[in-house]
């Protein structure tokens, strides 16, 4: 009668190419106004490839997850250290993990994150690691073939920003600390690529409870126009539970 062995049974280490990795990216709005338009266009940064697969071509920014950080923190990090950028609101997007959208198995957590545009005029900035000859903005609407499935990424996170803009306050994180209802109503055209009548605006921001009246007035050609700030206590998206676990930035 055969007897069992007392030795453990080996198993077999998984070959490289048989590890799935998980990366974290992020697809980041701003507003940046040129001399041809008469409103801000929507713009992201990109991250130019040095090696392959996919060298030379562009690419939303990120990185790998570390073992010892969250998703948030491995979002924020990431961000930084390819861009030198730091947003206004930060959120999860959705996972893309299709078998053939890179050589390896790759599993990307993306995130979706706003820009104030004050924080976006100074450009992207020089930190130990970034090389800013190889991160560059381009509008959403003019945008390059992208390495692996990015172009999907953003034309999904641009679909998201679409509809949530319908229905919670997002837009404020594409706004300097104080802004008019003309800035405010600039933002929501930018984003969902059509005019708004401005008196049916106004009614609808200013019932919202999300604005706050300052003493200011911006003047210039045309009568002064009052300033406003944003209702901090009112989040700018409702993520229900998430949020106590898991609080998003938001502009201070």
């Amino acid at each position: 009668m055969p007897t069992q062995s007392s030795q453990p049974a080996t198993i077999a280490s998984p070959a490289a190419e048989d590890v799935t990795r998980v990366a974290v990216s992020t697809v980041i709005f701003t507003l940046r106004r040129t001399d041809a338009a008469d409103c801000p266009a929507l713009a992201l940064p990109l991250v130019r490839r040095t090696r392959d697969p996919y060298d030379d071509r562009w690419a939303l920014p990120g990185g790998w997850l570390d073992i010892t950080e969250s998703l948030d923190a491995a979002a924020a990090r990431t961000l930084g250290e390819t861009t030198g950028l730091a947003p206004s609101y930060l959120e999860q997007l959705y996972a893309f993990g299709a078998v053939d959208r890179s050589p390896t198995r790759v599993v990307s957590i993306v995130y979706w994150a706003l820009l104030r545009p004050d924080d976006a005029s100074a450009g992207l900035r020089d930190q130990d690691g970034y090389d800013p000859e190889n991160v560059a903005w381009f509008a959403v609407d003019d945008l390059p073939h992208l390495a692996f499935d990015h172009n999907e990424i953003i034309d999904y996170a641009l679909w998201r920003l679409r509809n949530k803009v319908g229905y919670s306050r997002i837009a404020h994180g594409l706004l300097a600390d104080e802004f008019t209802l003309a800035d405010l109503r600039e933002v929501y055209e930018s984003i969902l690529g059509r005019r708004l009548d401005p008196a049916n605006f106004r009614r609808q921001v200013e019932g919202s409870g999300t604005l706050l009246p300052t003493d200011r007035f911006r003047t210039g050609n045309h009568r002064p126009a009052r300033l406003y700030r944003y209702n901090h206590e009112v989040a700018l998206a409702d993520l229900g539970p998430l949020a106590r676990r898991s609080p998003r930035r938001s502009p201070s």
